[in-house]
């Protein structure tokens, strides 16, 4: 027992989880940098108007003057409209899927995702209660907090609802899949039931905002959002960074983690709280999106393995290519209209979770 105890300490002081695939994890960032890379150049010459961002790219390096208003319309869809929404869904699909892959890290199960067990429903209630009710009964707390008032109240929700998941789910340091899922059911449909009452009360620009932010989009996406929800994803990202090797430590369980000097209960309250950041700050601007968080780590966890340093930044990059080309057959499949992108992300995580579950299910039994 004291040796396999020493066998595993050297494992995590040099960073290595059992089962090292070292390279197989620097080449899968290196390669899925180049595929968002590829995904970006999509995202910007996809549009139902037609713009040209190869022309507006000539024209900033001076090779293609500006004249007509072709090539005015050109730049403003691909500066003001198309460029925030890209930069957008790098940053959102980035926050989904690393706070899902700290979440599984923290629960130390792949089911865990923000948009499964209730999360993304207390962000979603915290913005939603804003929406509603920021020019009445909480227009003080708007005006204290301008452009950040939505992102902080979705930030609060997303807090409370995952500090309350992991105290319900979580005994004695053993996380049961089947608590989780069912107090993130019941946390989702609480979330949903105030929700339901505030939409009620809305008026009917605000239903007709609400109805298709809830189903999840990037349309309406400006500068302002950009500067108001980046900052603080981008934030929830770095510092995502700094648990890579606390999250190796937490698979072997809380009590080993602690033995190898991890101090386990400020490390859960920092990823609880980044986990919040980001999620919030995601349901915020684009709404309910869903899937993304379990996807695309349970998916990179099979190919490069269980070590962190290596999933976190991978994750972040698959996941913001995720959400792009979802965005991008969003925006086309149903030209000149727009499908929301949470239906999209749907049909593919839908099947995939049921798929997880089937692997799974003997674990599930009670």
């Amino acid at each position: 027992m004291a040796q396999a105890s020493l066998i595993t300490q050297g494992i995590l002081e040099r960073g290595r989880p059992e089962g090292d695939r070292t390279g197989l994890g620097q080449l899968a960032v290196f390669l899925l940098a180049l595929l968002l890379a590829i995904v970006m150049v999509v995202s910007m010459t996809t549009g139902a108007s037609g713009a040209s961002a190869w022309r507006v790219l000539a024209h900033a390096f001076g090779f293609v003057p500006l004249e007509g208003t072709e090539a005015v319309r050109d730049q403003v869809v691909v500066l003001n409209i198309r460029l925030p929404r890209m930069i957008l869904g790098v940053l959102i699909g980035a926050g989904l899927a690393v706070s899902g892959l700290v979440m599984q890290g923290l629960f130390r199960n792949p089911l865990a995702d923000p948009g499964l067990v209730g999360v993304s429903s207390g962000a979603g209630l915290g913005a939603v209660g804003i929406i509603v009710l920021g020019t009445t009964m909480l227009a003080p707390l708007t005006a204290l907090l301008g452009i950040y008032a939505l992102q902080i109240a979705s930030f609060i929700g997303g807090l409370i609802t995952t500090f309350i998941l992991y105290r319900v789910a979580t005994r004695s340091g053993q996380t049961a899949i089947a608590t989780m899922l069912l107090a993130g059911i019941a946390i989702g449909a609480l979330a949903g039931a105030v929700t339901g009452v505030l939409v009620y009360m809305a008026d009917d620009n605000q239903l007709r905002d609400l109805t298709f932010w809830g189903l999840g989009s990037l349309s309406g996406s400006n500068w302002t959002k950009v500067m108001s929800s980046g900052p603080i994803i981008l934030a929830a990202l770095i510092g995502a960074g700094f648990l890579a090797k606390g999250l190796n430590a937490m698979t072997l369980g809380e009590a080993t983690a602690a033995h190898l000097g991890l101090s386990v209960q400020p490390f859960k309250r920092w990823a609880i709280v980044i986990v919040a950041a980001a999620t919030g700050a995601s349901v915020a601007v684009s709404g309910g999106i869903g899937f993304v968080g379990i996807v695309v780590p349970h998916l990179l966890r099979l190919v490069i393995g269980p070590d962190h340093r290596y999933l976190l930044p991978a994750s972040a990059l698959l996941g913001a290519s995720f959400l792009l080309l979802a965005d991008a057959v969003s925006r086309t499949i149903v030209a000149p209209a727009e499908l929301p992108i949470g239906i999209v992300t749907a049909f593919v995580g839908g099947p995939f979770f049921l798929w997880i579950l089937l692997r799974r299910r003997s674990q599930l039994a009670w």
